[in-house]
């Protein structure tokens, strides 16, 4: 298993979670961006710097993904086509995508998106917080060692 990270708007409190948790189980992390990123000297965490553009690294992820695999993206459109190639997909904030809720999220972006380029004023999601950063890090742990115990 590998985490792959959607790494340019991933905030950096989640980053150094996730650093962490490679460290700590030897686990392969790549950081995939369009900007360069830095990470702390490791054997098992590596960041991969992408052309700027649409997509680029959301392609890049979806390309490099295998089955098993963990995405860390609060990306819908980049959490669909993932779990389409069976990886597993976690938000920044905690909450787990599934076969059986990213079509209805990726519903609900889309008619927003619509709103949205129709002028209507949707407003953001909300800011981060500690809870998000702390929920996040509960899951992932629970998440990795339902992943140890299986090797």
């Amino acid at each position: 298993m590998q985490i792959y990270v959607d790494a340019d708007a991933c905030p950096k409190v989640i980053k150094e979670v996730l650093f962490r948790a490679a460290e700590r189980l030897q686990i392969g992390l790549t950081l995939v961006a369009n900007k360069l990123l830095h990470h702390p000297p490791s054997q098992v965490i590596r960041s991969l710097q992408v052309p700027a553009g649409f997509d680029v690294a959301d392609n890049k992820i979806v390309e490099m993904v295998e089955a098993g695999d963990l995405v860390i993206t609060a990306d819908i459109p980049l959490a669909a086509e993932v779990i389409a190639k069976g990886g597993l997909v976690l938000d920044p904030r905690g909450e787990f995508y599934t076969k059986d809720t990213i079509q209805e999220r990726l519903t609900m972006r889309n008619f927003m998106e619509t709103l949205r380029s129709s002028g209507v004023e949707t407003g953001g999601p909300p800011s981060f917080s500690q809870r998000d950063s702390q929920n996040f890090a509960k899951q992932l742990d629970k998440f990795l060692a339902k992943q140890v115990k299986r090797v």
